[in-house]
């Protein structure tokens, strides 16, 4: 099986990687070792996280770069260059062209702040996911980590963990609770699992390969 080297694509604070900075110190990553974090833009937070964490720090600016399409091929120039074997999207605010997922098939994976298929795809970012909630006014929300594919939002899905809305939830209360009681969580989870080889994607689906060691962990 063999270590699994992680790099992580960040474009601000960085609390996403925080969490699986923690899970790796409580070797929570399933033997999976963060090799790398990547920003798209020079003096984000998150580099200052890797930092103090002794994890290397790059970056790859979109604005040094025509289109995304040329930034997407800078970037798997240099995780091919690291001998990634898994992509983490963590608030990575841009839009990867083909080409990256041609390079890491079923290897790439994403946090996003609802429960897809809800409040998901173009538009859906940040604290907008937490405002299109509560105007539709579900009851339940949380988190999902999915596997990327060419569609926004639109691969297969690897753990959901739900979260209630209260009320007075305003979208700010909201995309912190979301954070601490779902994506902090399912994303260091998704990702010990990747490095483990229990994930086995057919189609759609997603087959954890150890799903009642699964339900006791959320």
């Amino acid at each position: 099986m063999g270590e699994k080297r992680i790099a992580v694509l960040v474009s601000g604070g960085g609390t996403n990687l925080q969490a699986l900075i923690d899970a790796q110190r409580r070797e929570e990553l399933g033997g999976g070792v963060i090799a790398a974090v990547i920003s798209s833009k020079a003096g984000a937070y998150a580099l200052e996280r890797a930092e103090k964490a002794g994890i290397p720090g790059y970056v790859v600016a979109r604005k040094d770069y025509p289109s995304n399409q040329a930034m997407t091929v800078a970037l798997v120039e240099k995780l091919k260059e690291l001998s990634i074997d898994l992509v983490v999207l963590a608030g990575f605010m841009h839009i990867l062209t083909g080409e990256m997922v041609a390079a890491y098939p079923n290897a790439i994976l994403n946090v996003h702040p609802a429960l897809i298929p809800s409040f998901c795809g173009k538009g859906a970012y940040g604290l907008h996911v937490h405002e299109m909630a509560l105007a539709y006014g579900v009851k339940v929300t949380g988190a999902t980590v999915h596997f990327v594919n060419e569609e926004a939002d639109g691969g297969p899905i690897v753990l959901q963990k739900p979260v209630e809305i209260l009320p007075g939830d305003t979208p700010e209360t909201l995309q912190r609770r979301v954070m601490e009681q779902a994506e902090w969580r399912i994303l260091p989870r998704a990702v010990s699992l990747f490095c483990q080889d229990k994930l086995k994607v057919e189609g759609r689906i997603v087959h954890i390969l150890d799903s009642v060691l699964e339900k006791e962990v959320l």
